[in-house]
C-alpha cells in the first residue's frame, strides 16, 4: 500500500494545470514510482547519492510527505538530506506546529496536486525543481536555491542547499515550503 492511498474522499484530479515558473536555468522532474516511507527505501533511490541539488530539494518534499504518517521516520529522513548538521530543536517544532493544523501542504509540490482534487498526487509521484536567475546569487559562499512550486500557492516556494566541497554532497539546509497555501475544496465552505 502506498504512502496516500489512505487518505479519503480524494476527488479526481479535475486536469492538468500548467503552471509557469517563470524564467528557468536548469530543472528537473523526479519520479517516485513510490514515495519512500523509510530512512532505508529513501536511501535507496537514486536520488540519494547527495550529489545532485536538484534530487536533494525534490527528496525534501518526499521526506516532508511523510511526516503525517510517521513523525520520527520523516524527521530520520530530514536529518540525512541535512548531512553533518541535523534539525535543531527549534526547527523540529515549527515542522511539528505547521503540521497541527493541516497534513496536505507538502503535498501540494507533488505534480497534479490542486485544491480541486484535495491536494491528491499524480501516479508515478512526481515533483519538478528548478533554478532561477538568483538561485546561484550565494553559489560562491557555497549555497543554492531550488525553487519548487506548489498546486495550492501562487508563487513557488524554495528550499536552500549547502554544498560539502570535501565531498562534493549537496545538503538541505533550510527549507521554506511549510507555509500557507489555499484549503482543499474538501475543506474550503467556499469551493
Amino acid at each position: 500500500m502506498g504512502l496516500f492511498d489512505n487518505i479519503a474522499n480524494m476527488a479526481n484530479a479535475a486536469g492538468n494545470a500548467i503552471q509557469n515558473t517563470g524564467a528557468q536555468q536548469t530543472s528537473k522532474t523526479v519520479i517516485f514510482q513510490e514515495m519512500p516511507e523509510t530512512l532505508e527505501q529513501m536511501q535507496a533511490l537514486p536520488e540519494a547519492s547527495l550529489r545532485d541539488p536538484l534530487d536533494v530539494a525534490a527528496l525534501t518534499v518526499a521526506a516532508l510527505c511523510v511526516y503525517p504518517f510517521n513523525k520520527d521516520e520523516s524527521i530520520r529522513m530530514l536529518n540525512f538530506l541535512k548531512g553533518p548538521q541535523p534539525l535543531s530543536p527549534m526547527e523540529i517544532s515549527f515542522i511539528r506546529d505547521r503540521f497541527m493544523d493541516s497534513d496536505y501542504v507538502p503535498r501540494s509540490y507533488l505534480n497534479g496536486a490542486t485544491p480541486q482534487n484535495n491536494y491528491m498526487p499524480q501516479r508515478p509521484y512526481s515533483v519538478t525543481v528548478y533554478e532561477t536567475p538568483h538561485s546561484r546569487d550565494n553559489f560562491n559562499e557555497g549555497y543554492l536555491t531550488i525553487y519548487i512550486t506548489s498546486g495550492g500557492a501562487d508563487n513557488p516556494r524554495y528550499v536552500r542547499l549547502r554544498t560539502k566541497p570535501s565531498t562534493g554532497e549537496w545538503f538541505l539546509w533550510e527549507q521554506f515550503l511549510l507555509v500557507g497555501i489555499r484549503v482543499p475544496d474538501a475543506q474550503n465552505p467556499w469551493a
